[in-house]
């Protein structure tokens, strides 16, 4: 996609970001015929376009396998009880920790994976830094991305949980209360596999 919008953008024609979008503009561009592409970029077109169509099929079907495993597998069933957290998360986390006894509570995992603060001490003060962005950048990425639709919804919710991580949103903003969400899905996450528990949600008093 990002090929075709820089040929276009030779021609001076600007295509936005998004698959849907350029499907729209390809189809107006290869139908007009005096808009200034040539000939051959036309026929270079319709190929790319056809084997970007070929590759969205085949990760459909990925996502479709995926999905089957992860609802085969009881481990994944309990991973994906928590919010925030899908079928591509459970899968990648069970092939990467396994039962994740290696790890002696849900704090290393969450280091391990890049989503506990840099801490800083002078002088007897503590002073939290940014995450420290080491260990599994895919993991974490995908944790942090299931935070965030599970943000969304937190709104609606009077659950503790919800009510915490709403706290959070207004004092620091949405990108924190994003990473605080997976820091706290992934000590959750390393209690379900390290102690074979199902997940239970706190129920408000």
């Amino acid at each position: 996609m990002n090929q075709m919008r820089g040929l276009l953008a030779e021609y001076g024609i600007v295509v936005a970001q998004g698959a849907v979008t350029l499907r729209r503009a390809l189809a107006l561009i290869l139908e007009e015929r005096d808009n200034g592409v040539s000939e051959i970029l036309r026929e270079l077109l319709v190929e790319m376009s056809e084997r970007q169509r070929l590759l969205e099929d085949r990760l459909k079907r990925y996502d479709q396998r995926i999905t089957e495993f992860a609802r085969a597998d009881e481990r994944a069933g309990r991973l994906m009880a928590v919010e925030g957290v899908g079928p591509l998360t459970a899968t990648a986390l069970i092939a990467a920790v396994g039962n994740a006894r290696q790890f002696r509570s849900g704090r290393e995992l969450s280091t391990w994976l890049g989503l506990v603060p840099r801490q800083h001490s002078t002088g007897g003060r503590s002073v939290l830094l940014g995450i420290s962005k080491r260990g599994d950048r895919y993991l974490r990425t995908l944790l942090i991305h299931g935070a965030r639709a599970a943000l969304r919804f937190a709104a609606r919710k009077r659950d503790p949980r919800s009510r915490w991580i709403g706290a959070v949103r207004e004092r620091r903003g949405a990108n924190i209360a994003a990473v605080a969400l997976a820091n706290k899905n992934a000590r959750v996450l390393w209690a379900l596999l390290a102690r074979n528990e199902d997940y239970r949600v706190a129920t408000a008093a």
